[in-house]
């Protein structure tokens, strides 16, 4: 039979600390993963890289002619001509995000 050995009890002040502890280290824990997760969606890039492969698309099949400026939910998009390529820039009209890329130009 086992025998139970005596632990000596914590009082109501050291548990309403140890409690205090936990709670405020998961909270900081908390606020540090929801800090990083609001970059993350910041920064997505996600929706304008795939409209920008759609114009990329437009211009290969000819239904879209350069100069093309477009503004598509927020964003502030040019297909400009430079030489043997297309230059993408996209713009964020609220925030400072930019994306650019460059294609090739078809004739």
């Amino acid at each position: 039979m086992v025998v139970l050995k005596k632990i000596k009890a914590s009082t109501l002040m050291e548990t309403m600390v140890a409690t205090v502890l936990i709670v405020i280290i998961f909270m900081i824990a908390s606020l540090g993963m929801n800090s990083l997760m609001a970059a993350r969606v910041k920064s997505n890039l996600t929706e304008i890289k795939e409209h920008v492969q759609q114009l990329e698309y437009a211009y290969i099949h000819k239904k879209v002619e350069l100069p093309y400026y477009e503004e598509w939910e927020g964003w502030e998009i040019a297909l400009i001509s430079k030489g043997t390529t297309v230059q993408v820039e996209a713009n964020h009209l609220e925030s400072d995000r930019q994306f650019e890329t460059t294609i090739a130009a078809y004739e």
